[in-house]
């Protein structure tokens, strides 16, 4: 398999495992979301250990070893984004499947499992995007809206839509269901890898909130912000987040 047919392939496996460990009637709300983390977590770490021997991994639900950092390749796995979602019931949580190389996010997939017959977008089979909107639709928390997405949308004339996990968030700018996601106050490298590598294969903007690049397979892997939309709107939307200091 090409690396982006292995992603494909983990994050699909892996989404219908968390399909099957949600529909075991065994676990609910808080539970169901740990038991879903560790088992597709188990499944990928091995999985991806079996058939990339030579890389580095990194896993929001294994424990971070930092010699990846001298690695050229490193897997960047979070088995359930979006866990609460997940745990709800809901269809807006994701798996990501990312490959950085040299600290780019190169190449991935984005397994959207609680859509009717689930749904992979990756980095080696893309379309053209959908006619975006009249007044661009800003993806935001469903619960804690990033302050610099209400103001630039208010600024822009936008629409809020509210979502669950960042994944979902991402591809629904990629699958042409809104046109920008800015996000600001706090996410980490699994978070953002895989639904960068995907959104910059179908031609979106992605870059940090103050345009600078996004940058994988750090020792400190918090990164706190980021922006992924349709590439017409980025230098105004960077112009007005530059703008609120």
């Amino acid at each position: 398999m090409t690396d982006a047919e292995l992603a494909a392939h983990l994050a699909e496996v892996a989404g219908r495992i968390l399909l099957d460990v949600r529909s075991s009637g065994m676990f609910e709300g808080k539970a169901l979301g740990k038991a879903g983390d560790a088992t597709a977590n188990e499944f990928l770490c091995h999985a991806i250990r079996s058939a990339r021997p030579d890389d580095g991994l990194l896993s929001e639900e294994e424990k971070d070893d930092t010699a990846r950092c001298s690695m050229s390749r490193v897997w960047i796995v979070d088995p359930v984004d979006g866990t609460r979602e997940y745990g709800e019931q809901r269809s807006d949580w994701a798996v990501h499947i990312g490959l950085s190389i040299d600290g780019v996010a190169h190449t991935g997939a984005v397994a959207l499992p609680g859509l009717d017959g689930g749904t992979v977008l990756r980095t080696d089979q893309v379309s053209d995007l959908k006619p975006a909107a009249d007044a661009p639709r800003f993806l935001v928390s469903r619960t804690r809206p990033a302050k610099e997405a209400v103001a630039v949308s208010e600024a822009m004339g936008g629409e809020l839509v509210g979502m669950g996990s960042a994944g979902a968030k991402a591809m629904a700018v990629v699958r042409g269901e809104a046109e920008i996601y800015l996000h600001s106050g706090g996410q980490y490298e699994w978070d953002s890898c895989a639904p960068v590598a995907v959104a910059q294969a179908y031609g979106l903007h992605c870059s940090r909130i103050d345009g600078s690049p996004i940058r994988y397979n750090r020792q400190d892997v918090y990164l706190p912000d980021l922006l992924i939309c349709r590439p017409e709107y980025a230098d105004k939307v960077l112009e007005l987040v530059a703008g609120l200091g």
